[in-house]
């Protein structure tokens, strides 16, 4: 597989190591990257939105934490994120395009025993690879509760809320912190409010077809996407693992690459 650069892409200084994207073409022809760290059976970990791979699963150690179980980690960014295309046309952004991608790279790199795992935007798209044919050996939906799947319209309105008043919200708040978050990955907010049109609601009964173990990591604080303990009931073989912080915290604690890792076990 041929490596490229990554652009320039300042290294921060948390992270021990920003291995060089791989790249890929979607079923609509966008160019999309990937990263990988490790050898073993093969995971594949989504990023939440605002986000990227390297933002979510390297910077705090979490990728190396799985790898050092066995594991190949598998760390796409969404399209409209990281390395990936971030086109403007709207068009570019059907329902379920993120789910359509990560059925694209599994495709690409021959997957056929593997498990699959989310964050925040990540988790609700492995839920959509799911009701779209994805049969992973395990789930990982973290930072993600019931009302995050099946009713996407709140969440959806808070994201826009922000991307359509840059530089207007309260110091402090929700809002802004998000924003400043935003900064910080230099995010492309154009492409970013179009990723919104992609959001597609999960009934209740395509969870309960969920029979895979599944993870569901959510900070002990975090309710952005709804409860996680109503979506554990939900999935039937669900085990709820809390890790100390809420949405923006957790993802960024020792705690949660360790629950992870944890979780998933030797290879």
């Amino acid at each position: 597989m041929n490596r490229s650069k990554s652009g320039g892409r300042k290294k921060l200084a948390k992270s021990p190591i920003d291995p060089e994207p791989h790249y890929y073409e979607s079923r609509d022809g966008q160019r999309l990257a990937w990263r990988e760290m490790g050898e073993g059976r093969p995971i594949v970990l989504l990023h939440g939105f605002f986000s990227n791979a390297f933002t979510n699963w390297i910077r705090y150690g979490h990728a190396e934490k799985v790898a050092a179980k066995g594991y190949r980690v598998i760390m796409p960014d969404h399209r409209a994120h990281g390395d990936s295309a971030k086109p403007h046309d709207p068009a570019a952004y059907p329902p379920d395009i993120l789910a359509q991608d990560g059925l694209a790279l599994i495709e690409h790199l021959g997957l056929e025993d593997y498990d699959l795992g989310g964050y925040s935007l990540g988790a609700r798209t492995v839920v959509r690879m799911h009701v779209l044919g994805a049969r992973p050996g395990r789930l990982v939906v973290s930072g993600m509760g019931l009302a995050g799947l099946v009713n996407l319209g709140k969440r959806a309105n808070h994201f826009r809320h922000i991307l359509e008043n840059l530089g207007k919200h309260e110091q402090g708040s929700p809002e802004w912190m998000a924003e400043a978050f935003l900064k910080t990955t230099k995010g492309d907010p154009e492409a970013l409010l179009l990723v919104l049109n992609v959001f597609t609601d999960t009934p209740v009964e395509a969870l309960e077809a969920i029979v895979m173990p599944t993870l569901i990591l959510v900070g002990d604080e975090d309710r952005d996407n709804g409860d996680p303990d109503e979506l554990a009931a939900v999935i039937p073989h669900a085990e709820h693992v809390a890790v100390p912080g809420g949405h923006m915290s957790c993802i960024v604690k020792p705690e949660f690459g360790d629950a992870l890792a944890d979780w998933l076990g030797d290879a």
